[in-house]
């Protein structure tokens, strides 16, 4: 029997890897997926059974920093565990084959698969002149309708497969596309940012592999769990933010006392992300914990909505005044959540975390129109 036939419960116990870890794991992807405690033994029922499912990560107009922050999920047990749970196929910077080799892995692993591997991209499309990205003399756009035809599912990892990212940026001399302006018959989750957290990448992984359905999508097809809230609403300086207490200049008085970044330029509060919560370097800072407004790096066109270090409220007009109104509403829009927030853990103890089919999620509100009320 080969290692992918082998089942995860007896890959780990010839690792040397113990019931209590992988149970800890478990309830940590629980609490990730903000699913109740209970579930944690369904989660490890699930992968304890599963053989592993077959993933081909094809990666075309990037930076590999995607790649790179994945290798960095927070904890080395999530990596080894996503690692040892999955069949990594084909990807062009982890696989040990090369040129022919590679190629005929792929569609080695399409074959043996057809109809259940996990397709992850992460790059945008070019559909200029087939020179600007190919691998094997094969255009990135012929490759991906190619793979994805026998896929069950497309992760996009990044803001430049989910939105087509700075390759797409003003002028888009490669004329970039997001994945989802190529694919449109198959289920497709984005997993934004440049590049995404980590821990993110992994859970959204190990839902799909433990449950065999799609986390709960928002109007971006990005799970709700992580992308529900914008980071203006999750972070440490908010209270700064409410008193009017802003930094004028990244090196003024200000600035040291870690008052809000808003006149900076942080867009935080139009930016969807966890940054805020689980952090980067396992849980050490975030961009605006280290001193640097959000880019918004997780929103579509982010590179051309103008200057990142130009407040938001010049696009409105607001003084600081409409700005401390703007806050209350904020407020008021986080205890809306905080109660819808606990109405879904309500409903998840009724039964598996599951999407639903044929529900339109609500698209999340603009706090630029907001502050404007």
């Amino acid at each position: 029997m080969t290692t992918r036939h082998v089942p995860l419960g007896e890959r780990m116990q010839a690792r040397g890897i113990s019931r209590r870890s992988f149970m800890k794991f478990c309830a940590t992807t629980a609490s990730l997926l903000a699913l109740p405690p209970a579930l944690a033994p369904k989660i490890a029922q699930a992968l304890e059974a599963q053989h592993r499912p077959s993933v081909i990560w094809l990666s075309f107009q990037e930076c590999t920093g995607c790649a790179e922050s994945f290798l960095r999920s927070n904890t080395p047990s999530v990596e080894s565990l996503i690692f040892d749970t999955i069949s990594l196929d084909y990807q062009h910077t982890l696989m040990a084959a090369s040129g022919h080799a590679a190629e005929e892995a792929r569609e080695e692993a399409m074959k043996a698969n057809w109809g259940k591997y996990i397709v992850v991209v992460d790059g945008s499309i070019p559909t200029g002149d087939m020179g600007y990205s190919t691998t094997a003399g094969e255009s990135n756009i012929d490759t991906l309708k190619h793979v994805a035809e026998g896929a069950a599912a497309i992760v996009c990892l990044g803001t430049c497969s989910a939105y087509g990212g700075i390759p797409l940026a003003d002028p888009n001399p490669t004329g970039a596309v997001s994945v989802q302006d190529v694919i449109t018959d198959k289920p497709i989750i984005n997993v934004p940012g440049c590049p995404p957290i980590p821990a993110v990448m992994t859970s959204v992984l190990v839902q799909f592999i433990a449950f065999g359905a799609l986390p709960e999508l928002d109007h971006l097809n990005r799970p709700k769990v992580f992308y529900g809230q914008n980071i203006h609403d999750r972070c440490y300086r908010r209270p700064f933010y409410e008193r009017g207490q802003f930094a004028e200049s990244f090196d003024d008085e200000g600035a040291r006392e870690g008052w809000c970044l808003y006149k900076l330029g942080c867009k935080g509060p139009t930016t969807y992300n966890a940054c805020a919560v689980l952090k980067w370097n396992e849980g050490t800072s975030f961009p605006i914990e280290a001193g640097h407004g959000c880019l918004g790096c997780s929103e579509p066109n982010f590179w051309d909505k103008g200057s990142f270090y130009a407040p938001l409220a010049t696009a409105t007009h607001l003084d600081t005044t409409e700005l401390a109104v703007g806050a209350l509403a904020g407020a008021a829009v986080g205890l809306g959540a905080g109660y819808a927030g606990r109405a879904v853990q309500k409903r998840n103890k009724q039964g598996p975390f599951e999407a639903q089919p044929g529900v339109q999620p609500t698209a999340q509100p603009d706090p630029a129109e907001k502050e404007k009320s």
